[in-house]
């Protein structure tokens, strides 16, 4: 395993180098829109590509999701999960929030994990079974035991906001009342990292894509965290709709959350 972590360290580092190289370049001219609220630049695509192409140098035959370019089927048992910007939002406006973010799945299971932000050169990782790391030392999530004086990192739903932003706004206004305080910083891989050293206690967000929480949940699952599906009885991956924390709180954050599960049923169904 370490040398497919080895991989993925140097493929985000130098994602993340061409990202800051390049960051408070962007002009208008340079973003293009996918689809509402979700754009990419020519960064975005130049990163997944030195992504790819040092990943496809060693394991030629892996299979590769990558958020701009899709699916690369070759039929492995190994799947690389790429973001190459996680926070391009933040991005393009030269707010310094963003990460590279890299999973690896074998049969299925995440396996290995790396998310590295290159405004901070902070990277961290994660092994199954041999715990996470920022920068090379042992992390884990916080001790925090109560809602009050916590604090919860979330996002707003982008996707399909008619539908989701209500109940959004529902459970926020309830942990408003109970936490201490509550940050939207615009990069959920980041705020899973950060769920994972002990930085945040809990976070959720709704409508996520695999490419943005496939290395987070490793690493705050390795760090002795929980990671549960917001949709009761469903894949966290499928749905992305997540909610996390170190256990006290997760268990405090499923107790708000869990009347709603109605709600979240029918409008995911």
């Amino acid at each position: 395993m370490q040398g497919l972590l080895n991989t993925a360290v140097q493929a985000a580092r130098k994602a993340g180098d061409i990202a800051q190289s390049n960051f408070n370049r962007i002009d208008a001219n340079d973003i293009k829109t996918k689809a509402y609220n979700e754009f990419f630049t020519y960064v975005d695509e130049e990163a997944e590509k030195a992504i790819k192409e040092i990943i496809q140098s060693r394991y030629p035959d892996h299979d590769i999701l990558a958020e701009e370019s899709g699916y690369h089927n070759n039929n492995s048992d190994y799947l690389w999960i790429i973001d190459p910007i996680d926070g391009t939002t933040n991005y393009i406006h030269s707010f310094p929030v963003y990460c590279v973010s890299i999973a690896l799945k074998i049969k299925g299971r995440l396996e290995v994990a790396v998310i590295y932000d290159p405004s901070r050169q902070e990277l961290f990782s994660a092994i199954r079974g041999a715990g996470s790391q920022l920068d090379g030392r042992k992390i884990r999530v916080s001790k925090q035991t109560l809602l009050e004086g916590s604090l919860l990192g979330t996002g707003f739903p982008y996707r399909d906001q008619e539908d989701w932003l209500e109940v959004y706004l529902d459970i926020f206004s309830d942990f408003t009342k109970k936490v201490g305080a509550i940050r939207r910083p615009g990069s959920a891989a980041l705020d899973l990292a950060y769920v994972a050293s002990g930085r945040y206690d809990g976070f959720w967000e709704f409508g996520l894509q695999p490419w943005d929480i496939a290395a987070g949940i490793l690493l705050v699952q390795e760090a002795g965290g929980i990671v549960k599906n917001l949709i009761p009885n469903q894949d966290v991956l499928e749905t992305g709709s997540i909610i996390t924390g170190n256990p006290k709180i997760f268990e405090l954050m499923n107790e708000v959350i869990k009347k709603y599960d109605h709600r979240l049923i029918e409008l995911y169904s």
